[in-house]
């Protein structure tokens, strides 16, 4: 049996795999377009950049694809309607939105016609969402990387949130190998997002020693971080993070673009996230998933979807397992 397909409002991804929009510019045009070409839904990470280049990189995505092009924004940034305007107007396929709530969101998104999925960790984020009419809720378990909304493993939470609503549940966090998708679904989820897995491809935008730092890390490698947008955070343990731990404040070296509705100023996290992407790895934050450890090779989008069909139909056959 092969992988079933995933609808969400009027779309309808040939695979049931979201790939997690990862800031600040992991997820851009090139991986979420290969991502899209393989049936999957690739997601454009909004935050942290502007909309002339969100715009850009949409249009872009749309060179290389004619699949599912979405974007993912956290509510906490300032930019956050302006990037979710910038993106209705290009025509993008759906927004996925999380680190808070926003109702403006859902009745621009309404209006343009274009599915709002947020992020959530709750049956009353769940329930909510709906509600303001949701097209599908990503539920994130503690296993995601970057900001968490629980600590509650993903496939504990599941069972609770499929029974709470109607619309489509998507499963995230610690999703890296086909028996996980076989068994989110076997749960009742309709699809999954997968970050870590595509932020360790060939098409992520990083430099390579942050991938290698990715693959080289051990279980206690991974830590939680208290983020400047007030939640926790899953990350890397590195120089950066050992320093914000022993000062308890990483001073801002760089001018205050007030980013963020509202910051704690322990540290510049977009800044800290960019260091990292390019390779400045003694003074940037890593975000990974809780196991990103088991991942040991950077392979091309299309090897990954090879390799996860593949692992899901072992999964499913009579003599697989996926518990």
């Amino acid at each position: 049996m092969s992988l079933p397909s995933l609808k969400i409002g009027d779309l309808v991804a040939k695979l049931p795999i979201i790939q997690g929009g990862m800031a600040v510019r992991i997820s851009m045009a090139r991986l979420a377009a290969a991502v899209a070409n393989e049936g999957g839904i690739g997601l454009i990470a909004a935050s942290g950049i502007k909309p002339p280049e969100l715009i850009e990189n949409i249009r872009e995505a749309r060179k290389l694809s004619d699949g599912i092009i979405g974007i993912n924004v956290m509510f906490a940034v300032l930019e956050f309607a302006n990037l979710v305007k910038a993106a209705i107007q290009e025509g993008i396929d759906l927004i996925v939105a999380g680190a808070g709530f926003s109702r403006d969101a859902f009745k621009l998104c309404a209006e343009a016609k274009v599915p709002f999925v947020p992020i959530i960790s709750s049956e009353k984020g769940a329930k909510l969402s709906e509600k303001l009419g949701a097209s599908a809720v990503i539920l994130e378990g503690k296993e995601a990387g970057g900001h968490l909304g629980t600590l509650e493993p993903m496939f504990n939470a599941l069972p609770r949130i499929v029974e709470s609503v109607d619309i489509p549940i998507v499963a995230a966090g610690g999703i890296l190998h086909g028996k996980d998708i076989a068994k989110a679904l076997s749960m009742g989820a309709s699809g999954v997002q997968m970050g870590s897995r595509f932020a360790l491809s060939e098409e992520a935008n990083a430099d390579i020693a942050w991938k290698k730092a990715c693959i080289n890390a051990k279980p206690e490698d991974v830590v939680l971080v208290e983020s400047p947008v007030g939640m926790t955070a899953r990350a890397l343990n590195n120089a950066f993070i050992k320093r914000i731990v022993s000062s308890g404040k990483e001073k801002i070296k760089v001018r205050c673009i007030k980013c963020l509705k509202e910051c704690k100023r322990n540290y510049c996290i977009f800044d800290a996230l960019e260091k990292a992407r390019i390779g400045d790895l003694e003074n940037g934050l890593i975000f990974c998933g809780e196991r990103i450890g088991e991942i040991k090779e950077i392979l091309t989008v299309k090897e990954i979807f090879k390799n996860l069909v593949k692992e899901y139909e072992e999964a499913i056959s009579p003599v697989g397992a996926y518990g």
